[in-house]
C-alpha cells in the first residue's frame, strides 16, 4: 500500500469513528452556586423571580435555537441558559413543579426570569394567573 492509500484509509477510518461518537445533554454551566454544579439529585438553586408564559401567538414560528415553537411541549425560554438545558420550574405559590427545556431567548418583559410554554404553564397552574413567583432549580 503506498502512502497516499495509507493516508486515505487512516483519514476515513478517523471520520467514521468520529461519526460513532455519541452526543451528550448540555448541562447546567457552573453557576457559582455552593456546592459546584451540582447539589445532588433535585438540588441547586438557580434564580428565583418572575415567571410568565406565551402559546398560540408564537405557534410554529422559529424559536432563538432554531426549531418550530410547540406551545404544547414542556419548553421555556430563557436570557442566558444553554439551549437544550433543562430546569426544574417550582410554583412559589402552588409549589407545584416541572421540567422544561431551554429552546428560546426571553423573556423580554422587566423583572421576568423566565417564559414558559403554555403547558408548562398549565402544568403548575400559570395560565389563569398569567404570571407567578417561582423558583428555577437543577432538575
Amino acid at each position: 500500500m503506498n502512502s497516499r492509500a495509507a493516508l486515505l484509509l487512516t483519514l476515513a477510518t478517523a471520520l467514521w469513528l468520529g461519526g460513532c461518537s455519541t452526543t451528550r445533554e448540555p448541562s447546567l454551566p457552573d453557576l457559582g452556586l455552593p456546592g459546584g454544579p451540582w447539589d445532588g439529585p433535585g438540588g441547586g438553586e438557580i434564580e428565583r423571580g418572575m415567571a410568565s408564559w406565551y402559546g398560540q401567538q408564537f405557534q410554529g414560528r422559529r424559536t432563538a435555537s432554531g426549531e418550530p415553537f410547540d406551545m404544547h411541549a414542556l419548553t421555556a425560554a430563557h436570557k442566558t441558559l444553554p439551549f437544550g438545558t433543562r430546569v426544574r420550574v417550582r410554583h412559589l405559590g402552588s409549589g407545584q413543579e416541572v421540567v422544561v427545556r431551554i429552546n428560546d431567548r426571553g423573556p423580554f418583559a422587566k423583572g421576568r426570569v423566565i417564559d414558559l410554554s403554555r403547558a408548562a404553564a398549565a402544568a403548575i397552574g400559570l395560565v389563569q394567573s398569567g404570571t407567578a413567583q417561582v423558583v428555577l432549580l437543577r432538575p
